[in-house]
């Protein structure tokens, strides 16, 4: 959107400003934000967004869970150990079971770690995808419409300066169109095939993957 944003601009500035005294530029203006939102192909991509995030809350609550466990279990061998009546070989037994169950639970440690960083870049990823792809669609119904009308300049209203001023300080109601945009992008939706499930990304045991 800032590409085509810093291309508006320039087109301005390139044309004589005897053409805006004419009224020879035809210049509309769309509320992309608004856009974004009542796309309905944006409400089912945050779906699928939250459904990925709440598999992968289950799962880390699922190993913070077994994480838990092991270490109630070497707590209670400690405790044993720590008892007076205990043989000498009883307690060796116990304490090679504790040393093994501290290796396991260092491991355990350091794969929930990862599975909570990769999991984290793997969601932001798929929530940057499936942006990127939302606006791309929106962008070519509005490039779309352009041709169709013959526009010469057409505006983000939503759009903000640098120093987060609007870049459209007014404009009329005529000129925008951005109703058009969503009905075009509602009904073209709703003719589309039905999309294949994106299969979700897989974790691995020796490489668990690792917040929306």
């Amino acid at each position: 959107m800032k590409k085509l944003l810093i291309l508006a601009l320039a087109t301005v500035i390139a044309f004589p400003a005897a053409s805006f005294a004419q009224g020879t530029l035809k210049i509309g203006t769309v509320d992309m934000q608004r856009a974004f939102k009542e796309y309905n192909k944006t409400k089912d991509a945050e779906s699928k967004v939250n459904d990925a995030k709440n598999a992968a809350k289950k799962e880390f609550d699922d190993r913070t869970e077994s994480y838990k466990k092991a270490l109630d279990e070497i707590n209670k061998l400690n405790q044993q150990l720590d008892a007076p009546a205990l043989s000498a070989d009883a307690k060796a037994t116990k304490a090679k079971e504790r040393d093994e169950k501290i290796a396991n639970i260092k491991n355990m440690e350091r794969e929930i770690n990862e599975f909570r960083q990769t999991r984290e870049q793997q969601l932001q990823q798929q929530a940057m995808r499936m942006r990127e792809g939302i606006v791309k669609e929106i962008t070519d119904v509005v490039l779309e419409r352009v041709k169709t009308n013959g526009m010469d300049l057409v505006f983000d209203k939503s759009g903000l300066s640098t120093n987060y001023v609007p870049i459209v300080l007014y404009s009329r109601d005529g000129a925008d169109f951005t109703t058009e945009i969503i009905t075009a992008l509602n009904k073209k939706a709703a003719s589309a095939p039905p999309e294949k499930p994106a299969s979700s990304p897989g974790t691995s045991p020796a490489k668990p993957p690792t917040k929306p």
